[in-house]
């Protein structure tokens, strides 16, 4: 496996104003100097991982085994139609009948 280039994990009070800037953010001096640490943090979090040994290791997007706890989607009896629509204000052809989003402006 080829070498991978350390990622420079130093973010300057300039980089976060400038990302600040592009992303429309207003930060005070202390958001300023706070991103920096978390920024330059993050980086190092993931120069880290860059430098893991991995070959051979599978891709995973859970690392646990995940199991569907809910039932089987399948078809069962449900109540009748019009029992559900009898307490319905105002009905139409067999379903509820509700406000257009037009109407409620």
């Amino acid at each position: 496996m080829g070498s991978r280039p350390r990622i420079t994990t130093v973010i300057d009070r300039d980089q976060v104003l400038h990302v600040a800037r592009l992303a429309r953010l207003r930060l005070g001096d202390d958001e300023v100097e706070r991103m920096a640490s978390e920024l330059s943090g993050i980086l190092d979090h993931v120069d880290r991982m860059n430098r893991l040994e991995l070959e051979g290791v599978e891709p995973t997007s859970h690392v646990v085994e995940l199991e569907n706890v809910l039932r089987p989607d399948e078809p069962r009896p449900s109540w009748p139609k019009e029992t559900v629509l009898e307490p319905a204000p105002d009905p139409a052809e067999g379903a509820f009948r509700v406000p257009s989003p037009q109407a409620e402006s």
